[in-house]
């Protein structure tokens, strides 16, 4: 019988999703990640609990087809080491939609009506959790945005780079091994993403390539000194905040723009709204929804990120979708 029912795509979303956050959660997702052969013992250093617990956790990974056994031959009945799926990767790309949705931005869903009626109040109130948002927003990047930001950043081979919203350096510290006569810095307004940035860092043999700076986009305006000179600027998803404020928007630009070397760029990876591809309406529906909605932020048009960089003096531009739904990548120059 159970033959005569179509797969339940929905409910392999689901099922891998909620997997992989617990898997975040237990903090064994680095070991996950890394898409190496792992040991049970390894499995339960990583999560730091009992034994018991994490082995039942990695039968049901087992079970649900996230992970398998390996050998050095990539086959047989495995020698007590385990792998992710060929296809982990994928779906915890597919799981960050979820995950963003569902979990990260739960305040804003369960008290849409407190929004909907004193934003406000309900701001102040609800406000959802920095790193699940993180977190959600690197699963969607790994594939919806990052491949796309790789090939032109790589392209170009800045010697100085810089990312504006760094996090914990991730991008920047992969950046930095595939071009290995560069230096750069992560910007962030998060202190304790900062000091993450920087163990990050040293655990990737990249202290002396990799500089973190603590403060805001807004305030390289006043002090332009960690960005000066760079031949790139990467800015992701963190710009359309920028952006709200038209005269800080334009004062941010122009700092940008006079502070990359002669023939730098800066490549911002944002989203425009209510994109009307079949393919992104949906999610870019809610993504429209709940930053007007829950975080009081009008995300731009395409028009107008053209429109906010002419006005800062930049005279190349151009624009790449995204596989992140209303997703775009812009380089601009000149």
């Amino acid at each position: 019988m159970a033959n005569d029912y179509p797969r339940e795509t929905a409910a392999d979303l689901a099922a891998n999703a909620a997997f992989i956050l617990m898997a975040d959660e237990l903090g064994i997702s680095p070991l996950l990640d890394k898409g190496e052969p792992f040991t049970r013992e390894a499995l339960v250093e990583a999560a730091q609990n009992n034994a018991e617990g994490v082995g039942e956790f990695l039968r049901a990974l087992i079970a649900a087809g996230l992970v398998e056994p390996a050998t050095a031959e990539g086959n047989g009945d495995g020698d007590g080491r385990f792998v992710t799926s060929a296809d982990y990767a994928e779906r915890r790309y597919e799981a960050g939609y979820l995950t963003w949705a569902l979990n990260a931005s739960r305040p804003h869903i369960e008290n849409v009506g407190e929004f909907i009626a004193d934003y406000p109040t309900a701001a102040a109130k609800h406000q959802r959790d920095g790193r699940r948002v993180a977190v959600s927003s690197r699963w969607m990047g790994s594939f919806g945005a990052a491949p796309v930001a790789f090939a032109e950043i790589t392209g170009r081979r800045p010697a100085r780079l810089v990312d504006l919203g760094a996090g914990s350096g991730g991008l920047l510290i992969e950046l930095l091994r595939r071009l290995p006569d560069s230096t750069a810095v992560a910007v962030d307004i998060n202190a304790a993403a900062c000091d993450e940035a920087s163990r990050n860092a040293r655990r990737a043999g990249m202290a002396d390539r990799l500089e973190v700076v603590n403060c805001s986009v807004q305030s390289l305006v006043e002090d332009p000194t960690p960005i000066s000179g760079v031949d790139l600027i990467h800015a992701g998803f963190v710009m359309h905040d920028i952006l709200a404020d038209t005269e800080s928007a334009d004062a941010v630009l122009r700092t940008l723009r006079s502070s990359l070397a002669e023939g730098g760029a800066l490549v911002v990876m944002d989203a425009v709204p209510y994109a009307t591809e079949p393919r992104e309406r949906a999610f870019s529906a809610l993504f429209t929804y709940l930053h007007t909605m829950a975080m009081d932020v009008e995300l731009p048009t395409q028009e107008q990120w053209y429109a906010a960089f002419e006005k800062a003096g930049f005279t190349s531009i151009t624009h790449t979708p995204l596989r992140w739904p209303a997703g775009r990548m812009f380089v601009v120059s000149g």
